[in-house]
């Protein structure tokens, strides 16, 4: 079964993120983009806390955030509860944040990676699986 997937992003991200959006649709993934609409400056909060929150409330699966960094996304996403998001810049980072940390909001540095790496990321983080096992008991341990 495809995961519905939320994905937003800040000016930064942008044309990533529009990007990411035709490689969902490419790939049969049914989404929702909680923009931002242009290149027009905008605040990264305004984009991931929608995100983070569509997430969480399990009305999607998993999360796509894009920003310039990752980091402020990142950090936004994740003081919600539910949500474990990574910054990704590379393939073998969005296995391992599925597979042991069960992420489920991937963070992608627009400026520092190709296009190219980022569907390969955004690939890998939707299609890798969780472990379980001792990574169960890490991942119960991150909530406060």
């Amino acid at each position: 079964m495809m995961k519905k997937i939320a994905i937003g992003s800040d000016h930064a991200g942008f044309e990533y993120k529009e990007a990411l959006r035709t490689w969902l649709e490419k790939n049969g993934y049914t989404y929702k983009d909680f923009g931002t609409y242009s290149t027009a400056s905008a605040d990264y909060p305004d984009f991931a806390h929608p995100v983070a929150n569509a997430v969480e409330g399990k009305e999607f699966d998993m999360g796509i955030l894009v920003c310039g960094s990752a980091n402020g996304v990142a950090i936004t996403a994740n003081k919600h509860q539910g949500i474990r998001a990574a910054i990704c810049w590379t393939e073998e980072l969005a296995g391992l944040a599925r597979q042991h940390n069960d992420a489920n909001v991937v963070c992608i540095p627009a400026r520092f990676i190709s296009l190219d790496d980022a569907e390969k990321i955004t690939n890998r983080f939707l299609t890798e699986n969780f472990e379980g096992g001792r990574h169960a008991n890490r991942v119960g341990k991150i909530g406060c």
